[in-house]
């Protein structure tokens, strides 16, 4: 997993940050307090990371990079190869791909 640093800018504005592991990838969880009170808690999940669009730099995220390439055989409607590259990312994203 690559490095994230705390003063980077997508965790500006929030005084409590937790990034673990979760099955998938990745999992943040952001949350900012105001006066004693939750104000804002966001919860990045594994599925949020890899099927992220490109950056702003024109980078792929993780699943478009990954399905560059792929094969598709002629008359597939649904190619085998997709569905292999997306679920193994995300065994439920399948589903919605097809």
């Amino acid at each position: 997993m690559q490095a994230v640093y705390a003063n980077s800018p997508m965790f500006r504005g929030f005084e409590r940050l937790l990034l673990g592991k979760a099955p998938g990838d990745a999992l943040g969880h952001w949350c900012r307090i105001e006066s004693g009170k939750i104000a804002s808690y966001q919860i990045i999940a594994p599925t949020t990371w890899n099927f992220c669009p490109r950056d702003t730099e024109g980078v792929p995220g993780p699943v478009e990079a990954a399905l560059i390439g792929a094969p598709v055989r002629q008359g597939e409607d649904t190619p085998v190869a997709v569905r292999r590259i997306v679920r193994s990312f995300d065994s439920c994203m399948v589903c919605t791909v097809h």
